[in-house]
């Protein structure tokens, strides 16, 4: 039976360590973020400010403090997080990660109107089961009473209920929603308090920086005097939207830390498990999330990462995606989704392997977990056939990058058209969900349900809101 509850006995231990004003004192004057090449810790780069005076929420703003400290404990005190990623952090690959180390986890990130009012898109892009847990269910939105409704449908299934703050892509601007609501502070305000008001989960945010660490702690601090029980800070801007172009800033999010009563989970530059710790250490925060490293290595989290002879080896990617064909046979999955993750997990030998890459790449709807396992199964007797333990591309780096960024462009495309054609099916519809004539609905539809069996809707999600994701949105 699903249950909403947090999973473990609540520990007497209710609150963080003592808190304090505090005053940050910068190294420099100049705001330099350091590329992917910068060898320098995000803490040894100059600040963005000279100094900086950090009051707390005195405590009778913030008292849901102690009951945040609570929950967040009673849930074992989840270090590492599996992050929210459109298409990508479904109910299979989470399971995945759990196997391996992670002890948190987001959904995808859900539309709060097209999931309150398209049943096919909840059937679709909602499904756990009671081993799911901690997990909070994450949802961009603009009016805090569809969000509250929509948010409703699933409070008894996760351990809390997470507001996109940080969705930096084109999709989110033309939606008003996520990152983009950072010019509406008023309405963040009320839809945090409209949540915290109407749901019997706590309410949690994942926001990105403002370009000055005194904006980026002013915001948190207004989010936790709305009700916010955990804030997940991603150190780059909404204009950073890749994390191979800028490093992220550590800095704001030791200062977040330190403002705040609540707990606090840290995103960017997370590589490896050694990354994990090394962010934690110098920011003091309760854990970490990682996006676009998972998918690569699900095992990131793991123990062994850290021991000798436990790094990501060249036969990891294929066993991982035979144990994530395991666990497509106990939770269906939409191909599109199943088939990301093969690429991520696949894709530097499928730079040599180019007809298996192009079976791949034509793969539809009609494959499944065994198909899948017979590909990788080919891979990985071709890599052992190798000798090698890296791959020798058939196709040029440039090359390789044309057909990504092409592939990556279409999935935009696509998604975009998926959701102004749910939302426009909505608008002209009776009221009851698309409507007839929406081909977003009836694909939806026709993939396999499972997990939560109510209200449902709309396909996908594609690159450009995956890519919010994997930047850490």
């Amino acid at each position: 039976m699903l249950r909403a509850g947090a999973a473990g006995a609540v520990r007497t231990l209710v609150g963080g360590p003592p808190r304090r004003a505090l005053k940050l004192v910068a190294r420099g004057t100049a705001h330099s973020p350091g590329g992917p090449s910068s060898s320098k810790h995000p803490l040894e780069r100059q600040s963005s400010m000279e100094g900086l005076e950090v009051q707390q929420n005195p405590p009778e703003l913030v008292p849901q403090a102690e009951a945040a400290w609570q929950w967040f404990n009673g849930m074992g005190a989840p270090k590492f997080w599996v992050a929210p990623m459109v298409d990508q952090s479904e109910l299979a690959f989470r399971q995945l990660c759990r196997r391996h180390g992670a002890t948190g986890a987001y959904t995808p990130m859900l539309h709060a109107r097209l999931f309150l009012e398209t049943p096919a898109y909840r059937a679709e892009h909602f499904t756990t089961d009671t081993q799911d847990r901690p997990l909070l269910a994450q949802f961009c939105a603009n009016d805090p009473d569809t969000l509250l409704a929509a948010a409703r449908l699933v409070e008894g299934y996760v351990d809390g209920v997470d507001l996109n703050l940080g969705c930096p892509q084109r999709i989110a601007k033309r939606g008003k929603y996520g990152a983009f609501l950072m010019d509406d502070l008023p309405l963040v305000e009320r839809m945090v308090r409209t949540l915290v008001g109407g749901l019997s989960v706590p309410v949690t945010v994942k926001i990105r920086r403002f370009p000055c660490v005194k904006r980026t702690v002013e915001y948190a601090l207004m989010l936790e005097r709305a009700g916010a029980s955990l804030l997940a800070i991603h150190g780059r801007t909404r204009e950073q939207k890749r994390a191979s172009e800028v490093r992220a800033e550590w800095e704001h999010i030791r200062a977040v830390k330190q403002a705040l009563r609540i707990p606090v989970l840290g995103n960017g530059n997370i590589r490896t498990l050694a990354d994990c710790h090394a962010l934690m250490d110098a920011t003091g925060v309760d854990g970490v999330m990682s996006a676009e490293s998972l998918l690569a290595d699900p095992a990131l989290f793991s123990a062994r990462r850290l021991q000798p002879g436990g790094e990501f080896g060249h036969l990891d990617g294929c066993h991982l995606l035979l144990e994530y064909c395991d666990l497509l046979d106990l939770h269906p999955t939409p191909w599109r989704m199943v088939k990301g993750h093969a690429f991520q997990l696949l894709g530097p030998w499928l730079t040599e392997f180019t007809d298996l890459r192009e079976r791949l790449n034509k793969s539809h709807d009609g494959w499944d977990g065994e198909k899948l396992r017979e590909l990788t199964l080919e891979v990985l007797e071709r890599i052992e056939a190798t000798g090698r333990t890296h791959p020798v591309p058939a196709i040029s780096a440039r090359q390789l990058a044309r057909m990504e960024a092409e592939a990556a462009r279409q999935r935009a495309i696509e998604e975009q058209a998926r959701e102004e054609q749910g939302l426009a099916a909505l608008q002209g519809g009776n009221g009851e969900g698309c409507g007839d004539g929406c081909a977003a609905v009836a694909a939806a539809e026709a993939q396999p349900k499972h997990g939560l069996q109510q209200p449902v809707e709309q396909p996908s999600a594609g690159e450009e809101q995956r890519q919010a994701a994997l930047a850490g949105a």
